[in-house]
């Protein structure tokens, strides 16, 4: 992904008739940013962008969350929705403050937090785009394998020797985005090459929607990838109701008192499958097991079947976060499985736990044969056998359904697993 800026191409500055407008879109996207060491990635940071599209003006806020700190950065870029031609810039952080306007010519400031300096912001023109803007007009170009051009971009940097540069497209070919949750995507991977900077960018543009689904970055020696969290992603057809759901289980009277346990099976042959009173032992969920409470409303009933749908493909549904803050967990709380949930209204829950134990198999092994003979006369064999116990880890996955017909009823259940 080496950064060459070499050729001279077109360059696009704005009012260009190949951006074509129509294509800009208004949302609300995050994209998480790994980077990599040792061969591994890890998360370093989310950028939470909005666009919003208007008649009048083209706007791009860019919320920069570190992993791990509180700090937050803040980036807005307002062009004009006509031309796309840059009309106010602003960025604030921990280490510093922008403020930059556009007109016939470039004013502004530059604070530097750390050091206390201010840097007038003085540059001619206006011949080009904002940089925090361009990657989203990336999208609005005519692309095709084998498209080249520059965009001319400005961004003031204490010490730069011009702050208006080239962001060269290099590439454009076809390529293939597999998300976890939506599946293929027919997308343009762009490589652009930032001319000041030698900074690398392969964009990853859906081809219809001209969504951005991953950008990979290399710059100074170090990787690193955005990658669209898709948390705008709605699979449901069944509208959640946070208010009620949440009153199902914290506002009610009701409790479901359980026990969980699996009942190992050590039978074969024709008792194979069965577990046979008094002579299987139950083996109880151990102290600390998770056990998971879902009010099994349309909705989450919905999730259920999705999720047993996407996993034939290799995916899972993501809970909504308001959904995810409605199920209730408890532990088992002795050593005979026993757990409790308590303030349940009335209404139908999903109970679901699992946990290991050990399966215990008898096993039944021919180790010879005796003949049998009268008067000299081979009558025929009979096997000679040695039976056995074989030990090994197992676990339990169990789920049931409880109704509570009416609020204060105490409903008992037994989550049980047979093998």
């Amino acid at each position: 992904m080496a950064c060459l800026c070499g050729r001279a191409q077109t360059v696009l500055t704005p009012g260009d008739n190949a951006l074509d407008k129509k294509l800009i879109k208004s949302g609300t996207y995050e994209m998480a940013c790994y980077a990599e060491s040792n061969g591994k990635q890890f998360e370093v940071s989310t950028f939470t962008i909005k666009i919003n599209a208007t008649d009048k003006n083209l706007g791009v806020y860019t919320l920069l969350h570190m992993t791990g700190s509180k700090d937050v950065s803040i980036d807005t870029s307002i062009s004009d929705a006509s031309t796309f031609r840059p009309v106010y810039r602003s960025s604030n952080s921990r280490n510093r403050q922008m403020v930059v306007n556009y007109g016939k010519e470039v004013t502004g400031y530059y604070y530097d937090k750390q050091t206390k300096k201010r840097h007038t912001i003085k540059d001619q023109g206006n011949a080009f785009f904002d940089s925090y803007t361009y990657p989203y007009l990336l999208g609005l170009l005519p692309l095709t394998t084998g498209y080249r051009g520059d965009l001319a971009v400005y961004d003031f940097k204490p010490g730069n020797a011009t702050n208006t540069k080239n962001a060269r497209i290099e590439e454009v070919k076809s390529n293939l985005y597999k998300s976890d949750l939506t599946g293929d995507h027919k997308v343009w991977q762009v490589k652009v090459c930032e001319e000041a900077t030698k900074d690398s960018y392969v964009y990853y543009i859906d081809k219809d929607s001209r969504r951005i689904w991953k950008i990979d970055i290399l710059t100074q020696g170090q990787r690193l990838q955005l990658i669209d969290k898709e948390t705008d992603y709605n699979p449901f057809t069944t509208k959640f109701d946070k208010a009620y759901t949440l009153k199902m289980v914290t506002a009610g009277n009701s409790v479901i008192l359980g026990q969980a346990f699996a009942r190992d099976n050590q039978n074969e042959g024709l008792l194979k499958g069965m577990a046979v009173l008094n002579i299987n032992k139950k083996q109880y969920a151990r102290t600390g097991t998770t056990v998971i409470l879902i009010p099994y409303t349309p909705f989450f009933k919905e999730w259920m079947k999705l999720n047993d749908a996407s996993r034939k493909k290799g995916r899972s549904i993501p809970l909504p976060k308001e959904a995810a803050e409605c199920i209730k967990t408890t532990t088992v709380y002795d050593e005979d499985g026993h757990f409790e949930f308590t303030n349940l209204m009335a209404g139908e829950f999903l109970l679901y736990t699992e946990f290991g134990y050990t399966h215990t198999s008898s096993r039944t092994e021919v180790v010879g044969y005796t003949d049998t003979y009268i008067n000299g006369i081979f009558q025929g064999s009979t096997a000679r056998t040695t039976s056995y116990n074989v030990a090994s880890n197992a676990s339990a996955s169990i789920k049931k359904t409880v109704t509570i017909k009416n609020n204060g009823d105490k409903e008992e259940v037994k989550l049980k697993k047979t093998r």
